[in-house]
């Protein structure tokens, strides 16, 4: 007997991506920062202490919620295999020629030996209208927004709720922004772009690895 199968798409809550925004299918909005990490294990016992301590007085600070994900991938070393082998062929020296070739064959063998792990991690922050549709009708708009509209009109409230909802969400995400770098974590915010490639990625974990990367601080 034949199963009807669902597709993908089906499974995932997402709607769609707009300004770096992701729009889930029940309507709520999730903006997604790119965070920069500390290393505890080079701190002394007092600084990570102290880190920790100011770590947990931000996330009270914050009046909702957030999502940290950690997302760990094994380091895929053929981009750096292959520049290295054209260096190898574009050498005119032998002597060179021979060093380099047995520089990727340590390469290879060490990587292959090891599994060495890259890390991103992202902060995700939500925001969801809290007035559902029962509340608005008992409003005393309820009367304005319930009835029906035409399609013109519809579009024009849509793009100001997405506005709206939008404003809201980079409110938050400046508070979670200026709360990360009180701890000396540096942050950005995605893009439509590098949103699309994150989930791309997480659902294509075969893939080659993400190229999303937080760019150094030119200060």
């Amino acid at each position: 007997m034949a199963l009807n199968a669902k597709a993908t798409q089906e499974f995932v809550p997402i709607k769609e991506v707009r300004d770096g925004v992701v729009i889930l299918k029940d309507g709520g909005m999730r903006g997604i920062l790119l965070a920069s990490s500390i290393n505890l294990s080079l701190k002394s016992g007092e600084e990570q202490e102290a880190i920790v301590s100011q770590f947990q007085a931000v996330l009270n600070s914050f009046d909702f919620s957030v999502q940290v994900v950690v997302q760990s991938r094994k380091l895929d070393i053929r981009p750096y295999l292959m520049l290295l082998e054209e260096r190898e062929h574009g050498q005119q020296e032998q002597l060179l020629k021979i060093q380099t070739r047995e520089y990727i064959d340590f390469i290879k063998k060490f990587t292959e030996e090891r599994n060495i792990m890259t890390k991103n991690f992202f902060v995700v922050v939500p925001y969801s209208p809290t007035l559902g549709a029962s509340s608005r009708s008992k409003s005393p708009f309820g009367a304005i927004f319930g009835g029906a509209k035409k399609t013109g009109d519809k579009k024009v409230d849509e793009l100001a709720s997405f506005e709206e909802k939008r404003s809201q969400l980079e409110e938050r995400l400046g508070i979670v922004q200026q709360g990360l770098a009180r701890l000396g974590v540096r942050s950005a915010l995605l893009g439509t772009e590098e949103v699309i490639e994150l989930f791309y990625k997480v659902f294509n974990p075969g893939e080659m690895d993400s190229s999303i990367r937080l760019e150094e601080s030119s200060s």
